[in-house]
C-alpha cells in the first residue's frame, strides 16, 4: 500500500495547515487483520487500522495517479475485540521466475495438499474506523500539459465523496487480508469514538518506492488518545527504528 509524506503541500491557515477540511469516510466490518511486521509466521493484528490499510481502502474507491492522500487521523468506533482463525495456507510464495519456469514445462504440477501448513491468525472482530484524510495533487498534474487541463484538489476531493456516497469502488476494499472485505460511506455522527487511551508501539507511516527500486517502509510511535490515531506528517528517521526493509514471508523466510 503507497503512503506519502506532506512535504511542502501544506499551507499556512486552518486545519493545522491544510486548505480544506478533511474528507471523512467511515467503514466497517465483521473482521480485520492489520498484521505486526515483527510476527511473520502467526498473524497478530495490531489493535486498530493503520494508516497504510486506511491509505489502501481510500486507494479502492477511488485514485489517480496524480495525487496522493495524506491520512491524518483514524477513529475508533467500536471496542477493540479479538478472534483467533485457525486456516490452511500454503508455505510457498508465487514469483515470476517460477510461473515461467511452469510454462516451460507442461507437464510440471503444483500439489497444494503437499505444499499446505495450518496456521494461526489473531483477528479483530466487529470493528469500525471513521477516517480523516487530505488531497495531494502533484506538481505535474497541476500544471497540466501533454493534452491535459490542469487537475485541481477540490475536482478530486468531489470525485471521492460522490464515489463515498454511492458506495461505488475500483476493488472491493479489505481490512488487512482480501477475504475480510470491508464496507464504507459517508461519516455517521451518531457512530461515537470509543474512550481508549493506549501506547502500539512502531507502526507502518507509508512505503516509499525509491527511482532505483524496491521499496522503503518508514514508520511512526503509534499512541491512540481518547478512541483517536493521530498520525504524524512526517516519519520517524530512517535510522531510528531498527526493522527489517525486505518483504516478509509467511514462512518465515526472507525474500
Amino acid at each position: 500500500m503507497t503512503g506519502t509524506t506532506v512535504g511542502t503541500r501544506r499551507q499556512a491557515r486552518g486545519n493545522d495547515g491544510w486548505a480544506f477540511p478533511d474528507l471523512v469516510v467511515e467503514t466497517w466490518g465483521d473482521l480485520a487483520c492489520f498484521t505486526r511486521p515483527e510476527l511473520k509466521s502467526e498473524r497478530v493484528s495490531y489493535q486498530l487500522m493503520t494508516p497504510s490499510a486506511a491509505n489502501g481502502l481510500l486507494q479502492a474507491i477511488f485514485w489517480k495517479p496524480q495525487f496522493q492522500y495524506v491520512v491524518r487521523r483514524i477513529e475508533v468506533l467500536r471496542p477493540v475485540r479479538w478472534h483467533l482463525i485457525r486456516r490452511n495456507e500454503v508455505r510457498s510464495v508465487t514469483t515470476v521466475a517460477g510461473v515461467k519456469d511452469m510454462k516451460k514445462q507442461p507437464t510440471r504440477r503444483y500439489d497444494a495438499a503437499e505444499d499446505r501448513d495450518q496456521r494461526s491468525t489473531m483477528a479483530l472482530a466487529d470493528i469500525r474506523y471513521r477516517i480523516h484524510a487530505q488531497v495531494v495533487v502533484s506538481r505535474a498534474a497541476k500544471a497540466g500539459g501533454n493534452g491535459f487541463a490542469p487537475a485541481s484538489e477540490e475536482k478530486y476531493r468531489e470525485q471521492l465523496r460522490r464515489r463515498v456516497e454511492r458506495g461505488a469502488c475500483f476493488s472491493q476494499p479489505f481490512f488487512g487480508c482480501r477475504e475480510f472485505t470491508a464496507a464504507f460511506g459517508p461519516a455517521d455522527t451518531r457512530q461515537e469514538v470509543i474512550p481508549w487511551t493506549d501506547e502500539l508501539g512502531v507502526m507502518l507511516h507509508s512505503i516509499e518506492y525509491p527511482p532505483a527500486g524496491g521499496e522503503r517502509y518508514r514508520w511512526f510511535r503509534a499512541r491512540v488518545e481518547d478512541g483517536v490515531l493521530t498520525v504524524p506528517p512526517e516519519p520517524l528517521p530512517e535510522d531510528a527504528v531498527a526493522m527489517h526493509q525486505g518483504p516478509w514471508r509467511a514462512d518465515g523466510q526472507e525474500g
